[in-house]
């Protein structure tokens, strides 16, 4: 077996895939309750959520484009639509998002839908926290992904009533900054 001097010359080796649900679980809980005490209302406690979504969005971007794609990056909008779809969800919530969908209004609108996202399934949320949303976190992951990708967006998650069901979906909404668009239309 090779001798690895320094730890940066040992090979990047996939790991393990998987943590602990209830080990996510209980330190997700933790960084909501921990930024709860630091905002004064729910609006606040989302963006703040959506800030730390972000670093990990850039963070798993990297990895991913290491591991899955030999360091190239996607240039073309359903490039990176379908990699933030498909591969990005896979390594994050091991499976694929439910749905990638275009927004039927507005040209520069995607939606990523999940029945039941992995953030939200463990969490009830008191009556006076109103319409507040986990989801917010993966809102800012999808964020920190897009933006270091070259692609900027505002990136919110909502909540969609589904008939017949308890709880509503979450919905991932992108909202492609114009720049995105003007560069699409040229790369044809």
């Amino acid at each position: 077996m090779k001798q690895y001097i320094n730890v940066l010359d040992r090979p990047l080796s996939k790991g393990k895939q998987e943590v602990s649900l209830s080990g996510f679980a209980f330190l997700f809980s933790e960084l909501v309750q921990y930024n709860q005490t630091q905002v004064d209302n729910i609006a606040e406690l989302e963006r703040r959520l959506e800030d730390a979504g972000y670093a990990v969005g850039a963070r798993i971007l990297e990895l991913l484009c290491h591991r899955e794609k030999g360091n190239r990056r996607e240039t073309r909008l359903l490039g990176i639509l379908s990699f933030m779809h498909s591969t990005v969800w896979k390594a994050l919530f091991g499976k694929v998002a439910d749905s990638l969908e275009k927004g039927t209004e507005h040209e520069d609108e995607y939606m990523i839908s999940e029945k039941e996202l992995l953030l939200n399934r463990f969490i009830s949320i008191p009556k006076d926290m109103g319409a507040f949303n986990c989801g917010a976190f993966v809102a800012g992951i999808v964020r920190g992904v897009l933006d270091n990708a070259g692609f900027p967006a505002v990136v919110s998650a909502h909540f969609v009533p589904v008939e017949g069901q308890q709880r509503p979906r979450t919905t991932i909404l992108i909202k492609f900054a114009e720049e995105v668009l003007q560069r699409e239309a040229r790369l044809g």
